[in-house]
């Protein structure tokens, strides 16, 4: 059973998130602790063997806010929870956020999975139940109805309920958390790309050369998205137009007949030099 209390923050480790930490939100909530006092306790869980005696869970943006107001101590809910428990719990509070960016999504998405397979087994897909005009019909009338046929035993089902979203859905954000290498995650925490959907998955289907380098376009490219991908994959040069207008003509002469020729070169106001001697 989960107890309430507050525990000193010199007491509490703060381990790496899954989620980085924003300063600006942080500071959000210190203006917030300020006048309404903090809403949610933080939830931690007990450490007793390690330098501190206990882990951080859920709740960094508000351990940062009140660590930020240099207070010495945090209301906390202190759960029952190994490490692989405290992951899912994290990952849990965060996915009902709806300030959460694609990217940060996909992320915690994976993650439980991994976590999911590692504590509980591998999941194994299932076949889709059989369709049917009538069940066709009542699932173009019923949200939830869709989510439920869609989603498959294990994973997708318990994070469909979670989420709230399509087995599809899943299986995007999925893609780009597998595909999208820590480095460029950083590079694009706090930029547009990290809620854009679409060019998270663009990247996603990069060559793997490519993706190793996308980190070091988005910072040269400031975030800008065209720009890292065109530093990426530069655009081909335009032909030079009066080139292009050479080349043609050197196709037609090769093709044209003696009497064609001729007339070319007459048009042209130019006189044929005779054969084996100068013009």
């Amino acid at each position: 059973m989960a107890i309430s209390k507050p525990i000193p923050l010199s007491d509490i480790l703060v381990p790496e998130r899954l989620r980085t930490v924003d300063e600006d939100h942080a500071l959000a909530i210190q203006a917030s602790i300020v006048e309404h006092g903090l809403l949610n306790p933080v939830t931690v869980r007990q450490t007793p063997n390690g330098k501190q005696g206990y882990s951080l869970v859920a709740g960094a943006h508000r351990y940062r806010a009140v660590e930020l107001l240099d207070e010495k101590e945090i209301d906390a809910i202190v759960v029952k929870a190994d490490a692989d428990e405290a992951v899912l719990i994290e990952i849990e509070e965060n996915l009902f956020r709806n300030d959460l960016s694609v990217m940060d999504r996909a992320v915690f998405v994976q993650t439980y999975r991994d976590v999911w397979e590692k504590t509980r087994g591998e999941i194994k897909k299932t076949g889709r139940p059989p369709k049917s005009s009538a069940k066709l019909a009542l699932l173009s009338n019923s949200p939830v109805d869709l989510i439920a046929q869609e989603a498959e035993n294990g994973f997708s089902e318990a994070c469909a309920d979670r989420l709230g979203v399509s087995r599809r859905a899943i299986y995007r954000l999925n893609a780009i958390a597998q595909n999208l290498p820590r480095e460029v995650r950083q590079a694009i925490s706090g930029t547009s790309i990290a809620d854009n959907q679409s060019q998270l998955l663009k990247l996603a289907k990069l060559d793997p050369d490519k993706r190793a380098k996308a980190h070091v376009a988005i910072r040269e490219s400031n975030g800008d998205f065209r720009a890292a991908i065109d530093l990426l994959e530069p655009p081909a040069k335009k032909p030079d137009p009066e080139l292009q207008i050479l080349s043609r003509l050197i196709d037609s002469w090769e093709r044209a007949k003696p009497a064609t020729r001729k007339k070319f070169l007459a048009h042209a106001e130019l006189k044929a030099a005779p054969k084996g001697g100068t013009a």
